[in-house]
């Protein structure tokens, strides 16, 4: 019998697999290898959030910062480099610390001040936000000579398509991230932690170095996904990502991810993003629909996913009492 907590993540390969095929059937052009990787083109920056929040909604938790981080690397990786002149190999593992300090702080106050999550992230999101606008009101645009030779760069597979350097890079994060949550302690203990924090300490695991771990993953997921939206858009704006959050948030529940916490995959996550952009490609396809839909197909799907793992859940509370 096929285990229920395989099931989501079943689903959402499946649904996947249909929402491709209906998209070839009603659309010239649409089934083709460069469609496929399109979606991993657009959305490489979400896909690597979407792997950092895995990690803190397996744990019982949840971040609402990583838009806005995304945002506030951006703006600091232009500033650095336009209005200071520093190299980029100095700016991006700057960057990268800064996610990771901002990540180390909300889950310090979380797991110490035994702080909600929701708030606190909350609270990380508006901070960072607000930051991103003491830099600067307006955009600033990147011509810096890496930058631009990062964004133009398109990795030639065989066939003639091709993807380009955020691709390679999230794909990495994914694979990465997969092995640390199968195959590591760390990884296990975290699926410890959201199944029952009390359970864990009565194990003897080490519930702060875990929850605070987790969410520096997803700040340095969030300010990795930074930097590679700032080789996407080459430029800082107290804007950018507005609404990410929600959208990596989505797609890990679409993947299978309980947002009770102690179930999920990065697999699951990965289908999740693509659905997302399968759903922005039919959009686009489609020509006569707002962008808009998107956010209601995805509001529809998150509906039915909730309610699926619900129902599974109370199933596998029935069968075992």
């Amino acid at each position: 019998m096929l285990n229920r907590k395989f099931v989501p993540i079943l689903v959402t390969v499946a649904l996947f697999a249909v929402m491709l095929a209906a998209g070839s059937f009603r659309y010239t052009g649409f089934f083709s290898m460069q469609v496929v990787l399109n979606l991993l083109i657009d959305n490489a920056f979400l896909l690597i959030v979407a792997v950092g929040m895995t990690f803190v909604i397996v744990s019982g938790g949840i971040d609402l910062s990583v838009g806005s981080m995304i945002a506030l690397t951006t703006m600091i990786s232009a500033s650095l480099i336009q209005e200071h002149g520093m190299p980029p190999i100095v700016v991006i593992p700057l960057v990268l610390a800064i996610g990771c300090v901002f990540g180390w702080a909300m889950g310090a106050i979380i797991h110490y001040f035994k702080v909600q999550p929701f708030i606190v992230t909350l609270a990380g999101m508006f901070l960072a936000r607000g930051l991103c606008y003491m830099i600067s009101l307006n955009t600033i645009t990147i011509d810096d000579s890496f930058y631009t030779k990062v964004a133009q760069t398109k990795v030639v597979l065989p066939g003639g398509s091709f993807v380009s350097i955020n691709v390679i890079i999230a794909l990495i994060v994914v694979l990465v991230a997969i092995f640390v949550a199968h195959y590591t302690r760390f990884g296990r203990n975290v699926y410890a932690l959201g199944g029952s924090e009390q359970s864990a300490l009565l194990m003897g695991l080490p519930v702060a170095r875990t929850k605070i771990g987790v969410y520096v993953a997803s700040g340095f997921c969030s300010s990795l996904a930074g930097v590679v939206y700032t080789f996407y858009m080459l430029s800082g704006y107290g804007l950018h990502a507005v609404g990410t959050e929600l959208d990596a948030i989505a797609s890990v529940v679409i993947g299978g991810t309980l947002l009770t916490g102690g179930v999920g995959y990065i697999f699951g996550s990965f289908f999740g993003v693509m659905i997302y952009g399968v759903i922005q490609t039919i959009i686009s396809f489609e020509g006569t629909l707002s962008s808009w839909w998107t956010k209601i197909v995805i509001g529809l799907l998150l509906f039915i996913f909730i309610v699926l793992q619900r129902v599974l859940s109370v199933r596998r509370s029935t069968v075992k009492t």
